[in-house]
């Protein structure tokens, strides 16, 4: 049985960082996840917007929390190595109603101290984004807003961990926890674990994983939402994120240029749902709402459409809930449940709270050697010709290029393995290999090949997404 100080029940964004931030103390910390990988579940998929904190009601957790950690991101970033773009947003009405709407988020975000927020007139706008649909009433502007990549940086953020001594457990589902003197006895589907303290971030299992030690006191409902992506080389791009604040009671419209170069438009939203399976419905409506919105954006530049899941928690009585959910049950034992929108956002401030609270319930001492630092995986196509010219003299392999739209080399691949990457899924999301205009069509085959020779399983044995991959158990956590 393994005994450790703290335990972080679930591995996407919000364990990672929570993780993270357990080592600036001097605690033995370990990750348990469910999957095969890490930021599989909810963190997988969202609208991968930095919220500069307009949107919620001064002096709730959420206000304060996204105010702070939007004007830390850059700082993050850099520690991380992760890209960050601070392109600014523009909210955008068509009518009354939203007009309405922009000025009472407008107020809110003054109260929140959102800095540089200001109301435009159309004409204002229309100078910024001049591709948007006639007809526009105004838009609030909004310069701190930015994107990011959520899984590439929640895995720097567990890389981060794990290089700062946290141990990660992988195909680790909990299914079993039991209060005892000084902590509490954690069953797994990988064996037994004692620990003085619980982070509960199980995502949309959370619920149900305090319910395991602890009465109901939240549900979670679901619900969905479909995405398309368009090609890097789509025309006539906008260069802020927009958000479309409908007039009615119809979903609105995000619009994202992403990190990478593409632009991300959604979602729909579809309610009890937990399938990650996009919608013909869902999808005709993003296509709809963005021709309607963005009347010269080419619509068949679209390379690829996904489905994200999102929670939606409330009081097992029945009761909203405005904020986050950060149960304290009992002594040592945090829950941070059903965590949506701005969850990305927030995921450095949550985690860093919650870790104080327990490093101060466990008298902890700081962790003088806590390095932030990190380093992603070494991207030839970011060099210049005398860079990558040097660097294949280095490693050969980096002069074999595996995934031609993206141009990821083979070196970038088993590095990706070595870090963790079990499947091809894994290895695009650390690596943007599979991502490109012909979505794997031509590399898939090659990766599958390389992945199973990395692993020493037969071809067979790889998965694209992790079903099905038990004969992976163990060979994750053997190479961390």
């Amino acid at each position: 049985m393994e005994r450790i100080d703290a335990a972080v029940i679930g591995g996407g964004v919000l364990g990672c960082f929570a993780a993270r931030n357990l080592c600036r103390w001097k605690l033995s910390v370990a990750i348990l996840e469910a999957r095969e990988d890490v930021c599989t579940g909810i963190s997988r998929a969202n609208t991968a917007v930095v919220y500069p904190g307009y949107d919620h009601q001064p002096g709730t957790t959420k206000a304060v929390m996204t105010v702070r950690a939007n004007s830390s991101f850059d700082t993050l970033c850099q520690e991380l190595d992760v890209p960050f773009r601070r392109c600014g947003s523009l909210m955008l009405s068509y009518g009354e109603n939203a007009d309405r709407v922009l000025r009472k988020k407008y107020r809110q975000g003054i109260q929140n101290e959102v800095p540089g927020l200001c109301l435009l007139t159309a004409e204002e706008a229309y100078k910024s984004e001049p591709m948007l649909a006639p007809g526009l009433h105004s838009a609030l502007f909004a310069p701190s807003a930015g994107t990011v990549n959520p899984w590439q940086l929640g895995i720097a953020a567990c890389e981060n961990a794990v290089q700062n001594g946290a141990q990660l457990f992988l195909n680790c589902r909990v299914t079993g926890i039991q209060a005892e003197k000084d902590g509490y006895l954690l069953e797994t589907e990988s064996g037994s674990f004692f620990t003085r303290a619980v982070i509960n971030c199980a995502g949309l299992s959370s619920a149900a994983v305090q319910e395991m030690a602890f009465p109901p006191s939240v549900r979670i409902a679901t619900t969905a939402g479909d995405y398309l992506v368009l090609d890097k080389n789509t025309d006539t791009v906008p260069s802020h994120i927009l958000q479309y604040e409908p007039e009615g009671n119809e979903k609105g419209l995000t619009v994202v240029p992403t990190v990478e170069g593409n632009l991300l438009l959604g979602p729909s939203d579809r309610e009890n749902e937990v399938d990650y399976a996009t919608t013909a419905a869902g999808l005709s409506y993003v296509r709809e709402i963005s021709h309607w919105l963005l009347p010269n954006l080419d619509l068949f530049g679209v390379v690829r459409s996904f489905a994200a899941v999102r929670p939606n928690p409330q009081y097992a009585d029945g009761r909203s809930i405005p904020s986050f959910v950060i149960e304290h049950p009992a002594p040592t034992f945090w829950s941070l449940i059903g965590i949506k929108t701005p969850g990305l956002t927030c995921a450095q401030e949550l985690g860093s709270t919650i870790a104080e609270k327990i490093a101060g319930e466990l008298r902890a001492e700081l962790n003088s050697s806590f390095d932030p630092s990190h380093k992603s995986i070494r991207r030839a196509h970011i060099l210049s010709f005398e860079e990558r010219k040097t660097l294949i003299l280095e490693d050969p392999d980096y002069g074999d290029i595996f995934c031609c739209c993206e141009d990821v080399t083979k070196a970038e691949i088993l590095e990706a393995v070595r870090r963790g990457a079990v499947t091809v899924d894994g290895i695009k999301r650390r690596t943007s290999a599979g991502m490109g205009r012909c979505q794997g069509s031509r590399c898939q085959q090659k990766i599958t090949a390389l992945l199973a020779e990395a692993l020493q399983i037969e071809e067979s044995a790889v998965t694209k997404d992790g079903k099905g991959s038990e004969l992976l158990r163990g060979k994750q956590n053997d190479r961390m």
